[in-house]
Parts: structure tokens; sequence; C-alpha cells
């Protein structure tokens, strides 16, 4: 791998390159916070994918993109004469070593789950920092990603069960609740109880330690997989899914499960 000197020096270079892509290119000249704000979350999403898929080229070609994207906005920004890349950086780096007093300070820690809590107590603290425990958490997340991170702020500051075999006992108070509710068929209702049982669900795969995004989307590949060979193999026998009973597309599913897919 290469010294920190290249890497600096790396570093350096694409700042050179924003300057004169900004400075000289029709497309960059026009860019604003707000256009590539939608860029940034499709970058987002890209790099999710490549971390989910383990694969390492496109985990580092999908950085770039991240990269570039803050980079652009900090070039906005000196423009602006708001701020630059060193305050951006500086600020971080603050950030880190307040954040960090086990490190850079007295504090004394003796696991990773007492970093976390003492890390949501000095966000509080924070002259500029969030005025509660949940404010840290965007509006604007996704909610499967949204629920799991209140839970876990929320378990940050010791709110959380006892004994995490507590949870299923929530878990089925929340199945029972919808399940009534699907029996007078009130639609709103039965709404709001999905959601609560999909909370308590989420709640019991982060105290499992499962992420329950990566979880889902799991499923949701093996689902994509199945289904195209489903689809395949009736287009080979020259069906159509419309004409076949479920009975005949389930052999076909069944095939697809025995290939591993």
């Amino acid at each position: 791998m290469h010294d920190r000197q290249t890497q600096m020096e790396a570093f350096g270079r694409l700042l050179d390159i924003m300057e004169e892509l900004r400075a000289k290119c029709p497309w960059d000249k026009k860019q604003t916070n707000e256009s590539l704000r939608p860029l940034t979350i499709e970058e987002t999403y890209e790099l999710s994918e490549a971390l989910m898929n383990d694969e390492t080229a496109d985990i580092c070609k999908e950085l770039g993109d991240i990269l570039l994207h803050l980079v652009f906005y900090a070039k906005i920004g000196d423009e602006k004469g708001q701020f630059d890349i060193q305050d951006v950086c500086e600020q971080l780096m603050t950030k880190l070593i307040y954040r960090h007093p086990h490190i850079y300070g007295e504090t004394q820690v003796s696991s990773a789950k007492e970093v976390e809590q003492n890390w949501e107590k000095l966000k509080l603290k924070e002259k500029d920092g969030n005025k509660s425990v949940l404010a840290g958490v965007p509006e604007s997340l996704p909610s499967i990603i949204k629920a799991y991170r209140m839970q876990d702020k929320a378990r940050g500051v010791g709110f959380d069960w006892e004994e995490r075999e507590q949870v299923w006992d929530k878990v089925n108070e929340e199945f029972s609740e919808l399940q009534h509710e699907i029996n007078t068929m009130d639609q709103d209702k039965m709404e709001a109880e999905f959601g609560d049982l999909f909370f308590s669900l989420i709640n019991a795969a982060r105290l499992y330690h499962i992420n329950p995004d990566n979880a889902l989307e799991r499923t949701n590949k093996k689902f994509r997989n199945r289904f195209n060979y489903l689809e395949a193999q009736t287009i080979d026998k020259g069906k159509s899914l419309k004409s076949m009973t479920l009975a005949e597309m389930d052999v076909i599913w069944e095939e697809a499960k025995a290939k591993g897919l």
C-alpha cells in the first residue's frame, strides 16, 4: 500500500483537479448543493451495494465517487466564503478527539459498549450538538434504518430491555394486536399495528446483532434470483407465467432453491 506522503500528494492532486473542473467544465461550473444532493444519495446507495457484495474493486470505485462529492461540496462552500476542505477536516478531527476521551484523555473504558454510551453522552454536551438523544437521526433516513438508529441511540443512554429475550414478548404482543385489527378490517389501525410489529422485529434484530436492512436485502436478492430463474425456465419451456398454476411455478421455484439461488 502507499505511504502517508504519497496519499497526501494524491489528495492534493484531487483538490487541484476539482479546482480546474469547477473553473473550466460547463457541467461542473453549474452544479450547486441542491443539484448534487440527489446524485450524492444515488452514489451512497451504490457504495452500499458494493459493500453488501464485498466487491473490492467496486468498493474502491464507489468510495472515489463519494470522495468526489465531498470535495465538491467543500469547493462550493469555499466559493461562498463559508468553509473549505481544511475547515471540514479540522471540525471532524476536533469532534473525533473530543468523543474519544479514552484515547486522548483520562477516561477509562472496558468495552465497545462503554465507548458508544460515552459517545452519545458527549454529543449531548457539545455546544452545537444535538439537544436530544434522537435529534441526530435524520428524518429522511429510510424507515428500517431510521427505526434501527433510533433504537440504538436510545440504548446508548440506557433505554433498552434488561434481557434481550424479553423483546419476543413484545413481538408476540404486537402480532396479536395486528391480528385483532385484521379481524376488524380497519385499514388505518391495521397499518398502525403493522408499523408496531415491524418496529418490534427491528428491535429484536438489533438486540441479536442483526442488521435488519442487510437481512432484508439478502432476502430481496434471494427472491430476485429465484424469480428470475422461474421466469427464465418458463420462457425456455415456451410458457407464460400467467398461464401457469401456482403448483407448476412452485416446482420450478424449488429447483431454484435446490441450486442454491
